[in-house]
This record gives C-alpha cells, sequence and structure tokens, in this order.
C-alpha cells in the first residue's frame, strides 16, 4: 500500500514525485511513455525559468534523473482505470494492480494530429504544438499554423509578430475563434488564410526537416507551401479516461480540482495539463505538482 500513486511522467508528475521522496512519503509513479510528456516533443525551451535554452528531451532527463536520486519509485505501464474501495484506492495497469491512500493524476494530453504523411516523423523536426514555446525559434521564417479556433488564431496572431511570413490554414469557410482574436490577426500584413483547405502531406528537407506542406482546397487545387516550422492547433484530448467513471471530468474531459488540486472525490487529486486551468506551460504544471503533494500530505495527516 503506497501513500500515493502518481499517473504521468511529466514536469508535473516528476515534480510531485520530487516533493513526496523529499516528504518521506511512499510514493510510486507510473507512465505509459518517456519520463517527461509532450516536452519530450519540444525542439527548444526557452522560457523554464533558470534554463535560457535548453532541448526538451533535456528538460525531461533532468527532472527524471531529479526525482530518480531523491529515491522516487518509477513503474513503466499503461493506466486502465482507478478505483476508490473504502478509504483507498486500487489503480490498474495492463499488467498490474496497485493500492494507495491517495493519488495524483497527472496524465496530461495528447495532441489531435492530422495523420498524413510525415507527420510523425517531423514531431519536434518542424512541427510543434505549442507557439509560446517554439515560436521563436522560427523568428524570420516561414510558418504554418493548422486550425481555425481561439487557440489556432491567438497563437497565430502571437507567431506573426516574429515571422518572416504566416498561413494559416482552416478547413472551414470561416475562422471560428473570437471575432476580436480574428480581426486582430487579419490586420497582420505578413499573414494569408487559407480556407476550405486541408493538409495533404509534410515534405521533408535534405536535413531531415520541415521544408514545406502540401494543401488541397476544395476545389482540388493542390500547392505546395514553403514552410520551416508548422504549429497544429486542432484539438488536445486530456487522458483521463481511467477517472471518468468517478465523475470528477468535464464535459471535454478535463479534471474538475480546485487550487489545491483537489477532486470531488476525497484523496483524489489532479495536477498539471490534465486538469481545467486556463495556460497550460511547463512552470505551472510543475506548480500543479508541489501544490498537489503539499495537500495530499494534509489529507494524509486528517485520516
Amino acid at each position: 500500500m503506497y501513500d500515493v500513486i502518481i499517473i504521468g511522467a511529466g514536469p508535473s508528475g516528476l515534480t510531485a514525485a520530487i516533493y513526496a521522496a523529499r516528504a518521506n512519503l511512499s510514493a510510486l509513479m507510473i507512465e505509459k511513455g518517456a519520463p517527461g510528456g509532450q516536452i519530450v516533443n519540444t525542439n527548444e525551451i526557452e522560457n523554464y525559468t533558470g534554463f535560457q535554452k535548453l532541448s526538451g528531451s533535456d528538460l525531461a532527463l533532468k527532472m527524471f534523473d531529479h526525482a530518480m536520486a531523491l529515491g522516487a519509485n518509477y513503474e513503466y505501464g499503461n493506466v486502465m482505470e482507478v478505483k476508490k474501495i473504502g478509504d483507498f484506492f486500487e489503480v490498474i495497469t495492463d499488467s498490474n494492480t496497485y493500492q494507495s491512500k491517495a493519488v495524483i493524476v497527472a496524465s496530461g494530453m495528447l495532441p489531435r494530429t492530422l495523420n498524413v504523411p510525415n507527420e510523425e516523423q517531423l514531431k519536434s523536426n518542424g512541427i510543434s504544438f505549442c507557439a509560446i514555446c517554439d515560436g521563436p525559434i522560427y523568428k524570420g521564417e516561414k510558418v504554418v499554423v493548422v486550425g481555425g479556433g481561439n487557440s489556432a488564431v491567438e497563437e497565430a496572431t502571437y507567431l506573426a509578430s516574429l515571422v518572416q511570413h504566416l498561413t494559416v490554414i482552416q478547413n472551414l469557410k470561416e475562422l471560428t475563434a473570437d471575432k476580436k482574436a480574428v480581426e486582430l490577426l487579419l490586420k497582420q500584413k505578413n499573414v494569408t488564410v487559407l480556407y476550405e483547405s486541408l493538409v495533404e502531406e509534410f515534405i521533408v528537407g535534405d536535413d531531415g526537416k520541415l521544408s514545406g506542406v502540401i494543401v488541397k482546397d476544395a476545389n482540388n487545387v493542390v500547392k505546395t507551401i514553403e514552410a520551416r516550422g508548422v504549429f497544429e492547433y486542432i484539438g488536445w484530448l486530456p487522458v483521463t479516461h481511467m477517472v471518468k467513471p468517478l465523475g470528477v471530468t468535464d464535459q471535454w474531459g478535463y479534471i474538475i480540482a480546485n487550487e489545491k488540486m483537489e477532486t470531488s472525490v476525497p484523496g483524489l487529486f489532479a495536477s498539471g495539463d490534465v486538469r481545467q486551468k486556463q495556460i497550460r506551460q511547463v512552470v505551472t504544471a510543475t506548480a500543479d505538482g508541489a501544490i498537489a503533494v503539499q495537500n495530499v500530505l494534509k489529507y494524509l495527516e486528517s485520516r
């Protein structure tokens, strides 16, 4: 029986593991992929305090090594379900079942993808899902934003201030973001919007990185757009299937938790991108992880 099980080893889960180890809690961190979560797919990070510039994979490794050095317990596994049984939890993976007094869900999100040729190969080599994280890498370059909702339009406006030229590819007849956000984007002189258009393929350059995008419009006209960077904003999928039966998620699947990271189920906490929140960045994820463990301690003391 563990004091706490942490689901996910992204920045939030790793920070929670560090704080749990320092608090002498019996803690287990379970992760189904590479430690680091989505930052592993980020080529460069320039906005995490204390590091002027480093790759997402380097930051992930530093976080993981930090947690392991403090004695955090780590297991590979895909968590299928979390059950509340009396005063404790069962965490069921694809290969084992664990028990704990508390659970922190820090399982993060997965971006929706286009599933077109070369997309997987070019992730972190030209394809990104975070303009704030990776936008400055493409200063003076030509880039593409895929999507027309609020995130796509707002991030496109930000990118327009950095890049030489920005092309927005939208599959509908209009941009669906808030009117003011759309007006602000369309005022930018270096922005072109392609409506009723779909990405057919990403082009791999001689250096192994993105060099362009093949697009087809409603009239089946195909064109190639030169680009060194593509930012996909077609939605995210919070990884919360394991706790949905507990009734703690909203209509989009995000976990509802207060500022103490507490859900409506006593002993169940959520931290990082997986919960309802305004800003999803590495720095906010790590803060959530620290806060969650402090309130796990209070919960365990009250039992």
